[in-house]
C-alpha cells in the first residue's frame, strides 16, 4: 500500500514545471504546476527561502573554545573507566606476571582502533546535518532510500535545506542495487526500524548503568581511607548521590555547564600524572604492550578466561557512543582535537600507569585505581573522582533525554513532557517522567547488585550493542551514500567489525551474571516502542484510507445544511496526505464551520532542524471562495517547539504570506503566459498592469478576510480517535490495541499538552477507528 502513497518519485519531480520570475519587490518566486497532482492530498504546495544548514566554517578561536567545552559533556563517562577497568578484567585474581601486558596492549589497542580510528575519523563523518546518534544515521539513511513505515513523505520535503542530498551526479551500481533492495525489501524496513529502537533502547539503558557503576565506583575508593566504611554504607552514600543528582535534573545543565569542563580536565591531569608518576616509579617495562605479541600469549596462557576478560576490557571504552550524539552541541573538529589533544592522552598515561604499579603489586588488582595514588594525592583525586562520576553520570542522563525526544519526533515513543531548560542552547532538555524512572532504576539497581564489578558485566553488553548497531548503519552509509571504495568497506568490516563482535560474544557470556539486565531494560523499552508505532501506523493508514476526497469536502461545505459562522477554526490531525475523516465525523453532528478553516498535520522529517522559513507548507482548496486552507507544519528530530511563542500567531502570519504569494506567482505564470504573444506588445502591457493590480486586490481581499476570522476568535479542533481492534481480530491484536496501546495513551500526555493549545479555545472531537 505505501508504494502507491508515498511522494517524492523522480519521475513525479520531471513532469512538473518550474516557472521563475522576479516579482515586483525583486525577491525570486517559484511555482510547480498544481492542477495534475496535489501534494497534501498527494499534496503540492511551495517552499521558499533555502538556507544551508550544515556546518559553517568556524574560526579557529570557537572550535577551540567549543574543544574545551566539549570535555566536560563528552567524555565524562570514558574519563572515569580507569576507576573499575582493571578489577573488572582480572577480578580478584592476576594469574601471570605478563597476563597485565596483555590487557594492558589489548586497552591500548582498542582505545586506538574503536574510539580514535572508528568515531573520531570516520563516524563523526556520518553526522546528519551536524547531529549525531542511531536515530541520526537511520534518518540519513531514510532520506536516500525510501525505507520509512509511515507513507508520509512529500516531493516538497526534498526542498527544505536541510534535507538536500548532496549525492554526486555519477551513481554506482552497487549503491543503486543496496537503495533498491532497501526499497523493496519490508522486512529490511522493519529490520532497520528494529535496529533502530534497539540501538535507542541500549544507550537508555546505558543511562540507568552509567550513573549507579561511575558513584559506586568513585565512593567506593573510601574504603582505602577508613576500614569503619563498610560495603552497605558505600551503597548507602552512592544511592544518596544518585537520588540528588536526579533531582536537580530539572534545573538543566545550564548553569553548571561551564563547571564541567574545568574538573573534567582537572581528572583528567590527576589520572594522567599519575599514571606518568606510576611508569616512572615501578616499571616503565610495561611499554612492551605495545607488541601485540603479549595480546596472543595472554590468549594462549588463559585460553577460555581471556576471551571471557574481554568484557572488563570494553569498559575502557564506555561512553564513546557519547562522541558521536553529542556532535551537535559542539562541532566535528572541536570533539576531534579534544578527544587527540587530551582524552586520548590521559587514558593511555592511566591505564599504562596502572599496569606498571599491577607489575609490582599483584594483590591489589581488586583496588587498583585507589591503591596505585600516592598518599598526598589520595583526597583531591578521591574528591574529583566523585565529581567526575556524577558529570559522567550527567551527560549521559542529559543523552538519554535527548535521544527519547528525537524517539518522540519520529512517532516511536509514546507522548512525555520535554522541558527546555535552557534558552541558549537548544539541545538541553528535561523530561520529568522519565527521569523518575530513571531514578528508580538506578536506585535499584544499586541496591540490587551493590558491587561495580557485577554491574560491569551488565554494562558492557548495552556498550558494544549500540557500537555493533552504528558500525552496521555505517556500512550502509559507506555503501549507499558515501560511495566508498569496496575494498575499504571490506577493511572497515574485517577490522573493527570483527573485533566489536569478539567485544559482543565475550559480554554475552556474562548473561547470567548480570548481563541479562540492559536486555531487560531494552526488550521493555522495544515493547512500549514498538506498540506506540505500530499502532500509530496502523491508525494512519486508516485514516490514508477513510481520507475525504476534495470534491466531498466542497459538497459537505457548501451544504445547504452548513452554516459558516465568523472565526478561525484550526482542525489538528496526524494525516499529511488529504482530510481526516474525522472531519466529516464533525461535520455530522455539528452543522456549523467557521468562514476560514485550516487543517494542520504537524509532520516530523528524516532531519535534525528544519529552518524557521521553510516549516510551514501551506496549499488552498479549490474555490477560492471556500477558504479553507490545508497545512503541513514540519520539524525535525532535534527542533525546539519554543513556548515563547505562539504557535497560532506564527500560523496566521505565514498563512498570510502565502495567499499574497499565491496571488503573486498567479499573476507571474499569467505574465510569462502573455509575453509569448509578440503581437501588440503595448496592449499586452497594459493588460498586464490591470491584472497585476487585479491580483493584489484580490490577495488583500483574501488577507483581511483572514484576519476578520483571527479576530473573531480561533478555535482548535483536535481529533481524538479512539482505537480499538476491528471485528474478527486475533487475540494478539486485542491485546495490542486494545489493552497495551490504551493504557499507554490514557496515562500519557494527550495532544492539547503536546501543543500547549489553551483549554479556552480547544474542542476535542471523538471518533472511534476500528484496526
Amino acid at each position: 500500500m505505501s508504494s502507491d502513497v508515498v511522494i517524492g518519485e523522480h519521475k513525479e519531480e520531471e513532469k512538473q514545471e518550474v516557472f521563475e520570475e522576479r516579482s515586483l519587490n525583486g525577491r525570486k518566486h517559484s511555482r510547480q504546476k498544481l492542477g495534475r497532482s496535489d501534494s497534501l492530498d498527494i499534496e503540492s504546495g511551495h517552499v521558499h527561502g533555502h538556507r544551508g544548514h550544515s556546518f559553517k566554517t568556524k574560526e579557529w578561536s570557537v572550535i577551540l573554545h567549543l574543544a574545551f567545552q566539549s570535555i566536560g559533556i563528552v567524555y565524562g563517562d570514558i574519563g572515569t573507566s580507569p576507576l573499575y577497568v582493571y578489577s573488572s578484567t582480572f577480578g580478584s585474581k592476576i594469574n601471570h606476571e605478563d597476563d597485565i601486558l596483555g590487557v594492558l596492549s589489548l586497552i591500548l589497542y582498542t582505545l586506538t582502533l574503536i574510539p580514535l580510528i572508528k568515531y573520531v575519523l570516520i563516524v563523526l563523518k556520518a553526522n546528519d546535518n551536524g547531529d549525531g546518534g542511531t536515530f541520526a544515521l537511520y534518518s540519513l539513511i531514510c532520506r536516500y532510500a525510501k525505507v520509512g513505515l509511515i507513507p508520509s513523505q512529500q516531493i516538497e520535503d526534498q526542498e527544505v535545506s536541510n534535507y538536500k542530498l548532496q549525492l554526486p551526479n555519477s551513481r554506482t551500481r552497487r549503491a543503486s542495487k543496496l537503495r533498491s533492495a532497501l526499497e523493496n525489501s519490508l522486512s529490511a524496513k522493519y529490520f532497520l526500524l528494529f535496529a533502530t529502537m534497539l540501538g535507542t533502547s541500549m544507550v537508555i539503558g546505558d543511562g540507568v548503568l552509567t550513573p549507579c557503576i561511575s558513584v559506586l565506583s568513585a565512593v567506593g575508593g573510601i574504603k582505602e581511607a577508613t576500614s569503619k566504611m563498610t560495603e552497605g554504607k558505600v551503597v548507602l552514600i552512592s544511592v544518596v548521590i544518585l537520588v540528588c543528582l536526579f533531582m536537580v535534573q530539572r534545573f538543566g545543565t545550564d548553569k553548571v555547564g561551564y563547571s564541567f569542563a574545568p574538573i573534567i580536565c582537572v581528572w583528567f591531569l590527576f589520572i594522567g600524572g599519575i599514571g606518568a608518576f606510576n611508569f616512572f616509579k615501578y616499571d616503565p617495562g610495561v611499554l612492551k604492550a605495545i607488541y601485540p605479541k603479549y595480546i596472543f600469549d595472554y590468549f594462549q596462557r588463559n585460553k577460555k578466561q581471556a576471551w571471557v576478560s574481554l568484557g572488563g576490557v570494553v569498559l575502557a571504552i564506555t561512553g564513546t557512543e557519547a562522541l558521536f550524539a553529542d556532535v551537535g552541541h559542539f562541532t566535528v573538529r572541536s570533539i576531534q582535537i579534544s578527544m587527540c589533544t587530551v582524552t586520548y592522552p590521559a587514558l593511555v598515561l592511566a591505564y599504562t600507569g596502572q599496569a606498571s604499579f599491577l607489575r609490582k603489586h599483584m594483590e591489589d588488582v581488586e583496588e587498583t585505581f585507589y591503591k596505585s595514588i600516592p598518599k598526598p594525592l589520595y583526597w583531591p583525586t578521591f574528591g574529583v573522582a566523585v565529581a567526575a562520576s556524577i558529570i559522567a553520570s550527567q551527560a549521559m542522563i542529559s543523552g538519554t533525554f535527548s535521544i527519547i525526544q528525537q524517539s518522540l519526533s519520529l512517532g516511536c515513543f509514546p507522548r512525555v513532557k520535554v522541558v527546555h531548560t535552557s534558552t541558549k542552547y537548544e539541545g538541553q532538555v528535561y523530561i520529568p517522567e522519565i527521569n523518575y524512572l530513571l531514578m528508580i532504576a538506578c536506585v535499584g539497581v544499586t541496591l540490587g547488585f551493590r558491587d561495580a564489578i557485577k554491574i560491569g558485566n551488565a554494562y558492557g553488553i548495552a556498550v558494544v550493542f549500540v557500537m555493533t548497531l552504528t558500525s552496521s548503519f555505517l556500512v550502509l552509509i559507506m555503501i549507499m551514500i558515501w560511495k566508498t571504495n569496496i575494498l575499504a568497506v571490506m577493511a572497515y568490516v574485517i577490522v573493527i567489525g570483527s573485533v566489536e563482535l569478539i567485544y559482543l560474544s565475550s559480554v554475552l557470556y556474562k548473561f547470567d551474571q548480570g548481563g541479562y539486565l540492559p536486555l531487560a531494560f531494552a526488550a521493555v523499552l522495544m515493547t512500549i516502542m514498538f506498540v506506540w508505532n505500530n499502532v500509530y501506523r496502523r491508525k494512519y493508514h486508516y485514516e490514508l484510507d477513510h481520507k475525504i476526497s476534495p470534491e466531498k469536502l466542497k459538497e459537505t461545505i457548501l451544504s445547504t445544511n452548513t452554516y459558516r459562522i465568523p472565526g478561525l477554526g484550526i482542525f489538528y490531525s496526524e494525516l499529511v496526505h488529504g482530510i481526516p475523516p474525522i472531519f466529516n465525523h464533525y461535520v455530522s453532528h455539528v452543522s456549523a464551520l467557521h468562514s476560514v478553516l485550516v487543517f494542520v498535520s504537524i509532520k516530523s522529517l528524516p532531519i535534525s532542524k528544519v529552518p524557521q522559513e521553510e516549516r510551514f507548507l501551506f496549499r488552498r482548496v479549490d474555490p477560492d471562495e471556500l477558504h479553507v486552507y490545508r497545512c503541513v507544519v514540519r520539524y525535525g528530530y532535534s527542533d525546539v517547539r519554543s513556548e515563547h511563542e505562539s504557535f497560532e500567531m506564527m500560523l496566521v502570519q505565514k498563512l498570510k504570506e502565502f495567499v499574497r504569494e499565491g496571488h503573486a506567482m498567479k499573476s507571474v505564470v499569467d505574465r510569462n503566459e502573455e509575453e509569448k504573444e509578440e503581437e501588440e506588445e503595448s496592449a499586452a502591457s497594459i493588460e498586464q498592469e490591470q491584472q497585476s493590480r487585479t491580483w493584489e486586490e484580490a490577495a488583500e481581499k483574501d488577507v483581511q478576510v483572514l484576519e476578520r476570522a483571527w479576530r473573531a476568535g480561533v478555535v482548535h479542533l483536535i481529533g481524538e480517535s479512539e482505537v480499538i481492534a476491528g471485528k474478527g481480530a486475533n487475540i494478539g491484536k486485542k491485546i495490542l490495541i486494545d489493552y497495551v496501546y490504551n493504557i499507554l495513551r490514557r496515562n500519557l500526555r494527550q495532544t492539547d499538552k503536546v501543543l500547549d493549545i489553551p483549554h479556552r479555545r480547544l474542542l476535542k472531537v471523538g471518533m472511534a477507528y476500528e484496526l
